[in-house]
């Protein structure tokens, strides 16, 4: 026989669901500015910039999400600064979820024809320029399916 009602499981399983799309939300809006950074500077022609943003995708996608929220929460400790759990996992879920949005965006940002790139640099548009106005418009087209499979 079961002491507590349904009603308790089922009110205890929206309050985890609460918490769960929020920090969920919070990790990708995270994850997706500091993926458009990353993106950016990826694809910029800034010596060094392209090897660190390798670097760093190869190491949060390389490692097990496990293994990252606990050096988050436990790792940062040992550096004498306390930190709640919360932040913690809000942070490494936000580093993990920017690795995966530059890669998704690269690819999709590097299925554009080259042509495109060619005919934007030829009516003298910077690199900035080029993505705003030629190359992202279309990207994103490509990018929304991957983009909401990685979210969900």
């Amino acid at each position: 026989m079961v002491d507590f009602a349904i009603w308790d499981i089922f009110r205890n399983l929206l309050l985890a669901a609460r918490w769960t799309i929020g920090l969920s939300l919070m990790a990708f809006i995270g994850g997706g500015i500091v993926g458009v950074l990353l993106l950016v500077a990826r694809l910029s022609q800034v010596r060094g910039t392209e090897t660190f943003v390798v670097a760093y995708v190869q190491v949060f996608q390389g490692t097990p999400l496990l293994m990252q929220l606990f050096l988050a929460y436990f790792g940062i400790a040992l550096f004498g600064i306390n930190t709640s759990a919360w932040v913690a996992a809000a942070a490494a879920l936000t580093l993990y979820t920017s690795a995966f949005l530059t890669e998704i965006w690269r690819g999709c940002v590097a299925s554009i024809p080259k042509g495109q790139w060619e005919a934007s640099e030829s009516l003298a548009l910077n690199f900035g320029e080029r993505l705003r106005y030629v190359v992202l418009p279309q990207a994103v087209k490509i990018a929304i399916a991957p983009t909401v499979v990685f979210l969900v």
